[in-house]
């Protein structure tokens, strides 16, 4: 039997019920015979990042946040487009991870699902090459005009995306385990 791997799964909305909360409980029914998926939903305790405050005396929060990522063999981000950007909640946690090497070579799948979304994708992948994250192709996802693709009961209802969505997991399992 092989052993499940632990997933932390960011999202960039702080919404309860968004249309990304609804990927993630889709993706862990899909994977739950080969992951064990966290989400975390911490981000609005998260103090705005400052430099000043990183450092020997950073808050249990942060702390907290930063072992999680530590402890998971990959972390998932599935987040919307405001604004043609990221989330402020999900740059600001990324943000406390860049002094430290918590995403050094940490397998990370991408979801970007929004109305549009190629702008924050592009960010996105921007901003975890440059904190030296692992990811490839197949591990991510631009999921454009999602409200025509997940429905409120957390079932992918587009079958391309879907499709799409198992090749992602299969790439995600297949790098967590060649670390």
């Amino acid at each position: 039997m092989m052993i499940k791997k632990k997933v932390l799964a960011i999202c960039g909305s702080t919404r309860a019920n968004s249309s990304n909360q609804q990927i993630i409980k889709a993706i862990a029914k899909l994977a739950e015979a080969d992951l064990e998926i966290e989400i975390y939903n911490g981000l609005e305790r998260l103090p705005y990042f400052n430099p000043d405050l990183d450092n020997e005396h950073v808050s249990d929060v942060v702390t907290e946040f930063r072992n999680k990522i530590t402890s998971s063999d990959g972390v998932l981000f599935y987040t919307p487009e405001y604004v043609f950007s990221l989330p402020g909640s999900l740059k600001n946690a990324i943000e406390w991870t860049v002094s430290t090497t918590v995403f050094s070579q940490k397998p990370v799948a991408i979801i970007t699902a929004s109305s549009l979304g190629e702008k924050t994708h592009e960010s996105l992948q921007l901003i975890l090459k440059t904190i030296d994250a692992k990811f490839d192709d197949e591990s991510q996802l631009l999921i454009s005009g999602v409200k025509t693709k997940v429905n409120n009961n957390a079932e992918i209802i587009d079958a391309k995306t879907l499709e799409k969505i198992k090749v992602l997991i299969e790439a995600f399992i297949k790098a967590m385990n060649n670390q």
